[in-house]
């Protein structure tokens, strides 16, 4: 791999990349201004070279999954964000769906006897699903089922329950924490800068709340994920802000898990005139992130929004992680027009999405501990048993 980057490096006839790629090589962290740079003038090659050589760096072929179920309580939302195809204003709650507390507890028992290890919980904000609503059905699940990791609320959910209950960031994410709570996604970031953040998703929760909600998340112990909407209306210097801003909190708190560039998807929302991103501005994407974001440990492809194909052409662009099994409760993407309509994946599927392309399957906990590794088990049989 160092003989190809050598390689890689030496064929460059700018000199301001070369300069880059020898920062890259030697683990040097990179600027703002370099990371334009390869943006705008790096090559998909060049840029995916240097962010693979980074992923094996990390974590040598070793490609990582869960066994995941999401519930969603609610697509009811007191918000309109422009990008949004999932949610129904309050006004027109008929239209949405809105579950009990004995609903989701039924979700959850629908998968007892079977190896999950995370439930993933988030959806819109509605006003009569308050903090102590949620701190009840945190409590049941656990009481049920306490070995199950409970990752649950972007942080636009949360902002609006401590509001609302009157309480500080840190006292909210305390009593959620107490409650059972364990981590947090990294849902409602979008994009962070207040120029782009005011025209797609004005009315929630600022870049500078999400950020001050997650630390104070790591300032309990807990970690998290951080996500970034891609490919709207956004420039180049507005994903480097948002990835500068995640880098900065990750230094102080080293609290983030996975970093996960979210692909948007134009059907049924208020921004269907701007065109979605190629496939090859989405690897270049994702080869960046893994480029710039030197202290997170894990880039995660949401593979439900890429599709199959895609999932796997990002395990050469940096990716290490393709999240989890999932199964088709999952609404967020589908109705944005996603490629998997229908997200469900086995276990064995996933193994062979990343046995094809010649990476290690690894099955790991919310926290990334390794469960168990696939590659060691040749009986497609005994993968299929673990279901």
């Amino acid at each position: 791999m160092s003989e190809n980057i050598d390689i890689l490096i030496s064929a460059q006839n700018d000199s301001g990349l070369k300069s880059i790629a020898q920062k890259i090589k030697s683990g040097q962290r990179i600027s703002d201004e370099d990371c334009l740079v390869l943006f705008e003038h790096g090559s998909l090659a060049f840029v995916g070279s240097l962010a693979n050589l980074i992923r094996e760096k990390l974590h040598g072929d070793k490609t990582y999954f869960n066994r995941n179920f999401h519930i969603e309580p609610t697509n009811v939302c007191v918000f309109s964000c422009k990008f949004c195809s999932y949610s129904r204003l309050y006004a027109n709650k008929e239209e949405g769906w809105e579950l009990s507390i004995d609903q989701m507890l039924d979700i959850v028992k629908s998968y007892d006897g079977k190896p999950i290890t995370e439930v993933h919980i988030v959806g819109g904000v509605h006003p009569k699903m308050n903090l102590a609503y949620f701190i009840e059905l945190i409590q049941k699940i656990h009481a049920h089922r306490p070995d199950l990791h409970v990752k649950g609320f972007t942080a636009v959910e949360l902002d609006y329950m401590f509001r609302k209950a009157k309480l500080s960031t840190e006292e909210g994410m305390l009593q959620l924490k107490t409650a059972g709570l364990q981590s947090l996604p990294g849902g409602g970031a979008e994009i962070f800068h207040p120029e782009i953040r005011e025209q797609i998703a004005g009315d929630k929760v600022t870049g500078d709340g999400w950020l001050q909600i997650h630390e104070a998340a790591h300032n309990l112990g807990m970690h998290s994920n951080a996500t970034m909407l891609y490919g709207h209306i956004e420039r180049y210097e507005h994903r480097i802000d948002h990835m500068h801003r995640l880098r900065d909190l990750q230094d102080k708190t080293k609290g983030f898990n996975t970093f996960i560039p979210l692909k948007f998807r134009n059907s049924n929302n208020d921004m269907s005139n701007v065109p979605e991103s190629t496939i090859t501005e989405d690897m270049r994407m994702y080869a960046i992130a893994r480029i710039y974001l030197d202290n997170f440990p894990h880039l995660k492809a949401y593979w439900p929004m890429l599709g199959r194909q895609n999932a796997q052409l990002s395990l050469s662009f940096g990716v290490n992680d393709i999240d989890g099994t999932i199964d088709d409760s999952t609404k967020i993407y589908s109705m944005a027009g996603s490629e998997e309509q229908t997200p469900a994946m086995s276990t064995e599927q996933l193994v062979t999405l990343i046995r094809q392309v010649k990476r290690q399957p690894i099955e790991r906990d919310t926290l990334y501990r390794e469960i168990k590794d696939y590659s060691l088990i040749e009986n497609e049989n005994e993968i299929a048993f673990a279901n």
